[in-house]
C-alpha cells in the first residue's frame, strides 16, 4: 500500500478537524465564562439551598451542567456545597452532571456525531444524575461522607458586577482554559488522524463492532481508569464510529472516561469514605453500559 495515501488522509483529517473543534472550543468556552461570571459558586450555594427532594436534584443537575469541565475541578465546588449544608442527593446529582453534560462536551459532541446521539447522551446522563443522587440519598450512602474542613478557603464573593468587567473574566477564563485543554484537544486530533489514516476498519469492527455482545461493557470498563480528557476521547471516539465501532461502545467509552477518572477518585477518596467512593465507581461503570446499550437498541431501530 502507498504510505503517502493514508498520510494524506491522516493529514487532512487533521488540519479540517482541529481547525473545527478550536473555533469551537473557543466559542463554547467564552460563553461559558460568561454564564460562570453570572452564575458564581455562591449563587450555586443559594440556589440549591432549601431545595426538595427531587426539585434540588434536578436544579444540581442543571447546574452541574454549566461549570467546570473537568472531573476533577467539580470536586473542590461539591466539597463547598457539602460544608454549608447542601442536600447530599442533590451535591451527588451536581457531581455527577457537571463532567458529563458541560457544553464544551455538548457541542463537540454535536460537531461530531450529530443532532440526535448528542440529544439522546444529554438526556440519558441527565436523567442518570437526578436518579443517581435520589437513590444515593434514599440508601443513606450521605453517612459516609467523611468530616472534611478546608482551610484557608476564598470567601465567596459575587466578584465584579459590571458587564465589562465580567465579559474580561469570560475571556480570561477562555483563554486560559484553552491553554489547558490545547495539548488534550490535538493529542485526541492527532490519534484520531492515524486512526481515519492507518487503521483498518475491519479490525476496529471485529474488535469493538456491533456485532461483538463484549464491546460495551468492555468499553465502558476500559474508559474508567483511562485518564482522558473527553476533548480527547470525542474525536477519537468519532472516528472510531466511523471506522465501524458500535455507537453503544463509543458512548460507553465516553460516559466511563468522563464520567469518572483516576485522579477524580483519588480526590474522592479524601472526602468519602469507600463504601462510597465504589458506590459512585460501580454508578458511573452501570450508567456506561446501560447507555450503550441503549444507544445500540436504538441504533438498529
Amino acid at each position: 500500500m502507498d504510505i503517502l495515501t493514508p498520510l494524506a488522509v491522516a493529514g487532512q483529517f487533521f488540519v479540517k478537524i482541529a481547525a473545527e473543534l478550536i473555533l469551537l472550543f473557543i466559542g463554547i468556552t467564552f460563553l461559558v465564562g460568561l454564564l460562570q461570571a453570572y452564575i458564581p459558586e455562591e449563587r450555586i450555594r443559594r440556589l440549591l439551598a432549601g431545595r426538595r427532594q427531587g426539585a434540588g436534584n434536578i436544579v444540581a443537575a442543571g447546574l452541574g451542567a454549566l461549570t467546570p469541565f473537568c472531573s476533577c475541578s467539580t470536586v473542590p465546588i461539591l466539597l463547598g456545597l457539602l460544608e454549608v449544608g447542601i442536600p447530599f442527593g442533590a451535591c451527588m446529582s451536581f457531581l455527577f452532571a457537571s463532567p458529563l453534560l458541560n457544553p464544551v462536551i455538548l457541542a463537540l459532541l454535536l460537531a461530531l456525531v450529530g443532532v440526535v446521539p448528542t440529544v439522546i447522551y444529554a438526556a440519558i446522563t441527565f436523567t442518570s444524575a437526578v436518579v443517581i443522587g435520589l437513590i444515593l440519598e434514599r440508601f443513606g450512602y450521605g453517612r459516609y461522607v467523611r468530616d472534611v474542613v478546608v482551610e484557608g478557603r476564598p470567601k465567596p464573593c459575587e466578584c465584579a458586577s459590571s458587564h465589562g468587567a465580567r465579559i474580561q473574566r469570560a475571556f480570561s477564563f477562555a483563554v486560559n482554559l484553552f491553554r489547558q485543554v490545547f495539548p488534550y484537544l490535538i493529542l485526541g486530533v492527532g490519534i484520531g488522524a492515524f486512526i481515519c489514516g492507518f487503521v483498518p476498519g475491519d479490525l476496529i469492527i471485529a474488535v469493538a463492532g456491533p456485532e461483538n455482545p463484549f464491546a460495551i461493557p468492555a468499553a465502558a470498563v476500559i474508559g474508567i481508569p483511562m485518564y482522558i480528557r473527553a476533548e480527547t476521547l470525542i474525536p477519537v471516539s468519532a472516528v472510531l464510529l466511523e471506522k465501524g465501532m458500535g455507537i453503544g461502545a463509543v458512548m460507553a467509552l465516553i460516559i466511563g472516561g468522563a464520567g469518572a477518572s483516576i485522579p477524580e477518585v483519588t480526590l474522592l477518596a479524601a472526602i468519602f469514605e469507600r463504601r462510597l467512593v465504589a458506590a459512585f465507581v460501580a454508578t458511573i461503570l452501570t450508567v456506561a453500559i446501560l447507555a450503550g446499550v441503549l444507544f445500540q437498541v436504538l441504533s438498529v431501530i
